[in-house]
């Protein structure tokens, strides 16, 4: 292998771990379901039981059709195709996601948010072009969105135009100073060029938000494991979890990290002090 290939080979094995990371509400049920690229926005609906990020498989896939059954009903209503679209894309369904959100977005031409959401559900369908212009129309001058600065810097990430995903991600840190979900993203785009310690310090900072929510902290959980600190990680990835959640979080972390050749790597490492006392 040529440096040049070496090189295209080591970011691509980033680019597939940050962006799997960067893209999940937590690690369990990223185990079980593909990934959405973008960290920016949530369900907006009050009648689920409970947060999205904390439901299983099972719980994601009856949301997906009581809220399929409310879009069905009225599908040019703004609410019910962004509740919809969210669940699809949660679930790894990204070109239904996307076919549902190009009808909102026909109803609701001049919309922010829909507007942002549609390009979101572009840049999970791998359309990454077609989602900067779309966010684009959505940014207003006279009324900058941080969320949208943020999801524009995610996917300037996936093009690998990584210095203009960063004044981005600062644009929004500007108007939404300390934003854990921002710095989150940040520190994944250091990932993506593997200045892991870099990484580390935005994502440490941003778990030390209170408002920063589970994907944060298990971005924080691969940092810290892909740097070898295994025992380190996995103890980040089980806080505030059920023990169910942990172990998933944990088989996932392990499984990502031996894409990579690691984990026998880290593994050892995590021997060898008591190896050596024996």
């Amino acid at each position: 292998m040529t440096a040049l290939q070496s090189t295209s080979a080591k970011r691509r094995q980033w680019q597939i771990a940050a962006c799997i990371a960067l893209a999940c509400a937590t690690l369990p049920s990223c185990a079980t379901q593909k990934a959405d690229r973008l960290t920016t926005g949530s369900i907006p609906s009050a009648s689920l039981s409970k947060p999205v990020d904390l439901m299983t498989a099972v719980e994601l896939a009856g949301a997906e059709k009581s809220m399929g059954l409310a879009y069905d009903r009225n599908p040019k209503d703004r609410t019910a195709g962004l509740n919809y679209a969210n669940i699809l894309r949660m679930n790894g369904k990204n070109t239904q996601a996307l076919a549902v959100m190009q009808q909102v977005a026909i109803a609701n031409p001049t919309d922010r948010d829909v507007l942002a959401a549609y390009g979101k559900a572009q840049a999970a369908a791998g359309q990454l072009e077609q989602a900067l212009a779309t966010i684009g129309r959505a940014q207003t001058p006279d009324r900058p969105d941080w969320r949208l600065y943020s999801a524009e810097g995610a996917v300037l990430d996936q093009l690998g135009r990584s210095d203009e995903a960063r004044q981005k991600y600062r644009l929004a840190l500007d108007t939404q100073p300390k934003e854990p979900s921002v710095m989150s993203n940040l520190g994944m785009s250091y990932v993506l060029s593997g200045d892991l310690k870099t990484a580390e310090t935005y994502l440490r900072s941003a778990s030390e938000q209170s408002t920063a929510d589970s994907r944060v902290r298990q971005n924080l959980a691969l940092v810290v494991g892909l740097q070898g600190r295994f025992a380190e990680a996995e103890q980040i990835a089980r806080r505030e979890l059920t023990e169910s959640q942990s172990e998933a979080n944990v088989t996932y972390l392990r499984s990502m990290l031996s894409q990579q050749n690691a984990w026998a790597k880290l593994s050892d490492k995590d021997r060898k002090p008591s190896q050596a006392t024996n």
